[in-house]
């Protein structure tokens, strides 16, 4: 999640022949912090929406064409937007192994990634609780120690990391993928030659969906709205995959060769078929008569078909975004480098400012979709503006980010 400095430091061609990287890749840090924008958006959404989990809500009657609007948003981004970060990250793998050798790999990643889980774990994570979200309830007068050793005691801790889970999930990907490397196990076609230009092509991303989507309905067939360390295991088999193709990418050079009218052709697809497909969906599904549940696992079509729809709309998103965002912008000025610079910060402490930013709305009884606007806007201007003055400022929490 944190811009990746193996995407602008010149790297060496290896005797693993991934291709090196010899320049910033400006459009990947541009939808690098473009995703985590988004991640603010959807926090803010949790905030008034009946859908999904956050620390403080502040939920609220409301119609059935704002509940549409907050479901399509929510589930459209779900369907892409982490997933898109792991093959980002993904992509970055193999040019980083191959310069560092596998131990030096893991150890670099257990304090890029590990240290910043801890640090949510076991000190933002618990002040957000307290004393924000105030989530952390006791029937006895109590005080933040207190309650942060018996946070401690009885095991909280492990599931309580926040949005961090995401670079928890990244660090077992990696650490797995180096040692397999390591041992021999795991061998990948060396990259193709630079005459050789292929990429996936329409009948390769259509079967990649296809096995994402059976791999997303077993894993819900067996284990619906399981939970471990607060990673949903439903959604894995995505994350996998992901992260994997963003490896063999790496691998294959394909990045610079997907053709971006291929890419539109697909984005311009996807979009409106994918919305009439989920229309269509949720209403014959009975989504809007109390049966959403059945979308989110078990021996349903609903499952099924919803495990379907979101594979391909995010292969066809994310497919879109990445040469969208190479053709148009593979740039930064002064905005995109700020932007870039405290990306990974802002992602680690943003859930306390998106709450408090919630709690100073809460007493104005306005339309859930306009607080949902201005608690984005509050949340993104405010953890950017507070990741440059103090959190990159701070010594201690500086070497983390």
């Amino acid at each position: 999640m944190r811009p990746n400095r193996a995407s602008w430091k010149p790297l060496e061609t290896n005797l693993l022949n991934v291709p090196p990287v010899r320049v910033r890749l400006a459009y990947v840090d541009n939808l690098r912090w473009t995703m985590i924008l988004l991640v603010i958006s959807m926090h803010a959404a949790d905030t008034y929406s009946p859908l999904g989990n956050w620390y403080f809500t502040d939920r609220r009657p409301i119609s059935i064409s704002t509940l549409l609007f907050f479901a399509a948003w929510q589930m459209y981004l779900q369907s892409f937007f982490m997933g898109l970060l792991f093959f980002i990250a993904g992509y970055f793998v193999p040019s980083s192994l191959a310069r560092k050798g596998p131990a030096t790999f893991i150890r670099d990643r257990a304090f890029r990634l590990g240290l910043p889980v801890l640090f949510y774990m076991f000190i933002l994570g618990p002040v957000t609780e307290y004393f924000f979200s105030h989530s952390w309830n006791s029937t006895e007068p109590t005080y933040f120690a207190k309650e942060w050793i018996k946070h401690i005691r009885n095991g909280q801790f492990m599931q309580e990391n926040g949005p961090l889970w995401f670079c928890l999930a990244l660090l077992i990907f990696s650490v797995i993928h180096a040692l397999a490397r390591a041992s021999g196990r795991l061998t990948l076609p060396l990259t193709k030659a630079p005459r050789d230009q292929s990429t996936p092509a329409a009948p390769e991303l259509i079967g990649f969906a296809l096995v994402m989507a059976a791999f997303e309905f077993l894993i819900r067939l067996v284990l619906p709205g399981v939970t471990f360390l607060n990673m949903h295991l439903g959604d894995f088999s995505q994350y996998i995959l992901l992260f994997s193709a963003g490896i063999v990418a790496a691998r294959k050079g394909w990045l610079p060769k997907l053709s971006f009218p291929v890419g539109m052709k697909w984005l311009a697809t996807v979009l409106p078929l994918s919305f009439a497909a989920w229309f269509t969906m949720l209403s014959k599904g009975g989504a809007f008569t109390g049966n959403g549940g059945a979308f989110f696992g078990g021996w349903h079509w609903q499952s099924a078909a919803f495990d379907v729809w979101e594979s391909f709309t995010c292969v066809g998103i994310s497919f879109g975004l990445l040469v969208l965002f190479r053709e148009y912008f593979n740039s930064q000025g002064r905005l995109g480098k700020f932007l870039s610079d405290n990306a990974f910060s802002v992602y680690v402490f943003h859930p306390p400012v998106v709450i408090a930013g919630a709690r100073l709305l809460q007493p104005f009884a306005w339309p859930a979709p306009l607080k949902f606007a201005l608690l984005t806007g509050f949340g993104v201007i405010v953890s950017f503006a507070l990741s440059a003055a103090v959190f990159r400022r701070t010594p201690l929490v500086r070497q983390m980010l």
